[in-house]
């Protein structure tokens, strides 16, 4: 995979709860930017996740709107979360599902599935787009898994408040809620809106754990972090994020899984098993999305 690394700042020889703070780098994806913080060159995963994107928030006038084209997957469960607007999925496996803001569309790739994300029914007029893409890498006896897709409506998901804090379960267990959301290997992902003055302690765990920044400022353990920043916290040393003005942050976690290899859209514990996707994929040796004729090519 080419890209550009986000730049980290080591917090070295802390004794606190910050390991680290990653700055996202903004990518452009032909009229539509995101924020990308993982893998990074001194951060490549926490927990299971392997990949972190923040899309938008983004306009587009009415006619437009995201058309990403077929293109595959192995050894990954991808999770698409919008805090706004709409996105169509396509697959391999014949699944055509709108995703809406607070729902969860979870696709697990395994041995390899094909999908494409297009713009929902809000495209005959001004609309807005926002939200969170993230992969989850699978444990190593299940990266050959059959591939397979699950949707979760909004409502579906647990939230609760926190001394104020709103917080919904997404993925994993907090604060006495475990979310419906199929897990492959133990982790927590959670959406927390903080109001100003707020202080939200993170679960204590012995697993990893990040706090990624989508709007507003915290302060972790004396360290601020604004949007676009992701800390990697020791929960094990019961973290707490405190903030001045209203906030928004993501927490994800979970056990680690060991290295993986990531390019363009395939991961792996194998180069091996990584080339024969892309000699795969070259050839169209996948199956198809019914209704679909386009696909977006092999990276040189």
């Amino acid at each position: 995979m080419s890209y550009q690394a986000p730049p980290t700042m080591n917090i070295t020889g802390s004794t606190g709860t910050v390991e680290m703070v990653i700055e996202s780098i903004n990518r452009d994806l032909g009229g539509f930017s995101v924020r990308r913080v993982l893998p990074s060159d001194q951060l490549r995963m926490v927990g299971p996740f392997v990949f972190f994107d923040h899309m938008g928030p983004a306009e587009f006038p009415p006619g437009q709107g995201i058309q990403v084209r077929p293109h595959p997957h192995i050894g990954l469960s991808t999770v698409t979360y919008l805090f706004e607007g709409e996105i169509i999925h396509r697959d391999s496996l014949g699944y055509v599902q709108p995703i809406r803001a607070g729902a969860v569309n979870l696709m697990t790739a395994g041995r390899g599935i094909v999908h494409s994300e297009r713009a929902g029914e809000d495209i005959a007029v001004t609309s807005r787009l926002h939200g969170i893409q993230t992969w989850m890498a699978l444990p190593l006896e299940l990266e050959e898994m059959a591939p397979g897709f699950i949707h979760y409506g909004a409502a579906e998901l647990p939230d609760l408040e926190v001394n104020g804090v709103k917080v919904r379960v997404i993925i994993g267990e907090a604060y006495g809620l475990r979310s419906p959301v199929l897990q492959h290997s133990p982790t927590l992902y959670l959406d927390c809106r903080l109001p100003a003055g707020a202080s939200l302690a993170l679960p204590t765990s012995s697993r990893e754990m990040a706090v990624y920044v989508v709007a507003g400022e915290v302060v972790i353990d004396g360290h601020i972090c604004t949007p676009g920043a992701m800390a990697k916290v020791r929960p094990e040393l019961s973290p707490k994020i405190d903030t001045g003005a209203a906030s928004h942050v993501m927490v994800v976690g979970g056990d680690p899984l060991g290295p993986r290899i990531v390019w363009w859209n395939l991961v792996s514990s194998s180069r091996e098993r990584i080339e024969k996707t892309k000699v795969d994929w070259k050839e169209q040796r996948f199956d198809r999305i019914p209704g679909e004729t386009e696909f977006i090519p092999l990276p040189e």
